[in-house]
Parts: structure tokens; C-alpha cells; sequence
């Protein structure tokens, strides 16, 4: 009954607070965008919006090596993905980035309008139109000297283990001539799995950003073997998080 009434309480708090919130990032777009053209003040208070959720809702979380995340340098940012709580978490970092999210959350109200104020990039799976478009939306965000934010895997882990990572990040990073910033997540599929809503108790959840690998070191390297070397060092540092976090636990990835 308890895990029950948490998550009624959590999505009837997001589903009141967002109307104010959505009228407040659409004067702030207004407001802001002629001399504002990335959007920054508006990601930052996507970031508010967000982050209040994790904040009142009872998870441990922890943000490790935000400080990595250089504010002039532009990234092809990559990490696992568990949960769709890893959006709300990686907002958490108050870093300025453009995310690339399925192009269905772009249609919820409220939440996904304000991602269209913010100029996110939406693709639409399977679709070859879609993914030729994302990948210019995510090429002239770059050029504009927005990082963006992909999840490679392409959706969610239904059992933590890092999948095979789809090649339109590496890409980019590679034709931009961008370095990337490898940040691994863990805790987010214990707190709301795949396919769940409901509330799985108190939770510890830590994203922690990872060193840069700048061009240098994947600019020699094809496509393939860039997403596989980023993949490596995702699952590497996944699995010395989670033994820090859960000791004794077995090593899943691969």
C-alpha cells in the first residue's frame, strides 16, 4: 500500500507542478531566446524542473565527476541506459546539452512541449527519414556548440547488461570532430524497471561522469570500432560502480 501511495504521489506531483513549469519555460523561451539562441537559461531550468522530482521523491542519489563536464567544451555525451529515470537523472547534472529522445515523448503534454521549446532532437525508430533527420538536427546542435546527449543502446536494458551500441554518436563525434563524454548510470532499473510505474522503495542511484576521450584518440579508428571502444570502458566503469555500491555483486555485463 505504502509503494502504491508513493507513486500515486509522485505522478500527481508532476502531473500538477507542470502546468505552472511549462507556462514558466515558455515565457522564459520568449523572454530569453533573442539573445539566448542555444537555449541555455532554459535547459537550466529544465534541469530545476526535473531534478525537484528526484529531489522530493525518496531515492538516495549521487552525482559523481560533474566537474568533468567542462561548461565551454562541446561533447557527443553517451551513457548506459536502465531506467527512464536516467532522463531525470542526468538533468541533474546542470550541464547544457540537447538530448535525442524517441520522438513520441515529444507529444506529451506539458513535459514534451517543453522539450520542443528546448529544441531537443526526436527520431523516430526504424524510420529512415526520421534518423537522417535527427542526425542533421544533431550535427547543426553541435555546430551551434551544444553538446548532445545520446543513449546508444537505443532503449532501455531490461537487465542491466550494456547492449550493443547503435553507431549514430560515434558518427557524429567523429565528423564534427567533437571529443566524447562517457557517463555511466546504475540504480535507475532497480528504482523504476522497465515496463513499471510503480515505486520500488528507497533506492541508491549514482551517475558518474567518466574522463573525456578526446578526437586524438578515435579520430584513427572506424565508426564500429570507436562505438565498441566506448562501450568497453561504459561497461568497465559499470561494473567498478555497482561493486562500490553493492558489494558482493556479481559481475553481470560483458
Amino acid at each position: 500500500m505504502y509503494k502504491r501511495f508513493v507513486s500515486f504521489l509522485f505522478f500527481f506531483t508532476v502531473s500538477t507542478t507542470s502546468i505552472l513549469f511549462f507556462i514558466i519555460a515558455a515565457i522564459l523561451r520568449f523572454v530569453t531566446y533573442p539573445f539566448d539562441k542555444r537555449l541555455r537559461a532554459l535547459h537550466q531550468f529544465t534541469c530545476f524542473w526535473a531534478s525537484l522530482y528526484t529531489w522530493i521523491f525518496p531515492w538516495k542519489i549521487r552525482i559523481e565527476g560533474r566537474e568533468k563536464f567542462k561548461n565551454n567544451t562541446t561533447y557527443m555525451v553517451v551513457s548506459n541506459h536502465q531506467s527512464q529515470l536516467d532522463i531525470l537523472v542526468a538533468f541533474r547534472l546542470f550541464k547544457h546539452f540537447k538530448w535525442v529522445s524517441k520522438a513520441e515523448i515529444f507529444k506529451v503534454p506539458l513535459i514534451g512541449w517543453n522539450m520542443v521549446l528546448n529544441r531537443y532532437i526526436k527520431i523516430k525508430r526504424g524510420m529512415k527519414d526520421s534518423i537522417e533527420k535527427m542526425m542533421e538536427d544533431a550535427e547543426r546542435r553541435l555546430g551551434e556548440g551544444s553538446s548532445v546527449y545520446f543513449f546508444p543502446e537505443g532503449t532501455r536494458s531490461h537487465d542491466g547488461k550494456v547492449k550493443a551500441f547503435k553507431h549514430g554518436a560515434f558518427t557524429l563525434a567523429k565528423k564534427c570532430k567533437v571529443p566524447i563524454l562517457p557517463i555511466v548510470i546504475t540504480g535507475t532499473m532497480k528504482a523504476l524497471p522497465k515496463y513499471s510505474i510503480n515505486f520500488h522503495g528507497i533506492q541508491k542511484i549514482c551517475m558518474r561522469v567518466l574522463d573525456e576521450i578526446p578526437y586524438q584518440a578515435f579520430a584513427n579508428l572506424s565508426i564500429e570500432e570507436t562505438a565498441e571502444m566506448v562501450r568497453q570502458v561504459i561497461i568497465k566503469n559499470l561494473k567498478i560502480l555497482e561493486a562500490s555500491m553493492y558489494p558482493g555483486v556479481q559481475e553481470a555485463n560483458s
